[in-house]
């Protein structure tokens, strides 16, 4: 679980609702026609953007803003320097019985143990890291969509209750509920955008960023175990992965520089 992302968006929408409950009640800011128009009709908007198959896969990969989490770069180091001692020393079938963290990982560790040579295996590997890219994007681009739609949304329902305001205004009664639409369906919009779809489409960005630098990682791991490379040669090549300030030590750990 992400708590960055639970945190954040629960305290931004904590706040406002505490203001809404400690000015008049939050039964003057729930407004029917205009929650439609700014949630239904943005949904509506974005699915005609994209095709039935993003759309939905938006809202699944929109999970992994909350729950998705990769290994650290550290362990990860170390396992994979496990890894290539236990290939050196007793070759690659001795890697069937080892317990591997990460699905990925293991779809490639799997690939050497079945001997396929090293072009198919890096070949297999990139395109399952590009289409992993490209359904994280998708999903980002879906929110950020979202969040684009949502003010504009709010703006046409803003309009609608001025022109319904503009038109009736020799009924008194009839002036409160259209400022209503036209004030509520600004603030749903702007809140849409601002709390909920800009941070999920910016936190799918940095987690695609995030999984394409592993997934680098491990391909690059991957290939020197196959090659038989030295673990300590591994170790170097994959202690540029090491956040900036890290280094690597013997045995794939990592201490402050």
């Amino acid at each position: 679980m992400d708590l960055a992302t639970l945190i954040g968006l629960i305290g931004a929408i904590g706040i406002i609702a505490a203001s809404i409950l400690l000015g008049t009640g939050a039964q003057v800011f729930f407004n029917v026609p205009s929650l439609l128009i700014v949630v239904c009709g943005s949904l509506f908007v974005v699915l005609a953007k994209f095709n039935v198959g993003q759309f939905i896969g938006a809202i699944k990969v929109a999970g992994r803003a909350f729950r998705f989490k990769l290994p650290d770069v550290e362990e990860s180091i170390t396992e994979l320097i496990d890894l290539a001692t236990v290939s050196r020393k007793q070759g690659l079938l001795a890697l069937e019985d080892k317990e591997i963290s990460a699905d990925f990982l293991k779809s490639g560790i799997q690939l050497l143990i079945d001997g396929h040579p090293q072009e198919t295996v890096k070949a297999i590997l990139e395109k399952e890291r590009l289409l992993t890219l490209d359904r994280n994007r998708w999903g980002a681009k879906v929110f950020t969509a979202l969040g684009d739609v949502g003010p504009a949304m709010g703006m046409i329902g803003t309009l609608i209750g001025l022109v319904q305001m503009l038109s009736n205004m020799e009924d008194p009664k009839s002036i409160g509920p259209a400022m209503a639409v036209a004030l509520l369906t600004t603030l749903y919009g702007a809140m849409l955008a601002t709390m909920i779809c800009i941070p999920i489409a910016d936190k799918l960005t940095l987690r695609m960023t995030e999984e394409a630098r592993m997934q680098e990682l491990w391909i690059d791991a991957i290939l020197a175990i196959q090659e038989g490379t030295n673990p300590r040669v591994i170790e170097q090549l994959l202690s540029s992965y090491l956040p900036r300030g890290k280094v690597a030590k013997p045995g794939g750990e990592a201490e402050d520089a």
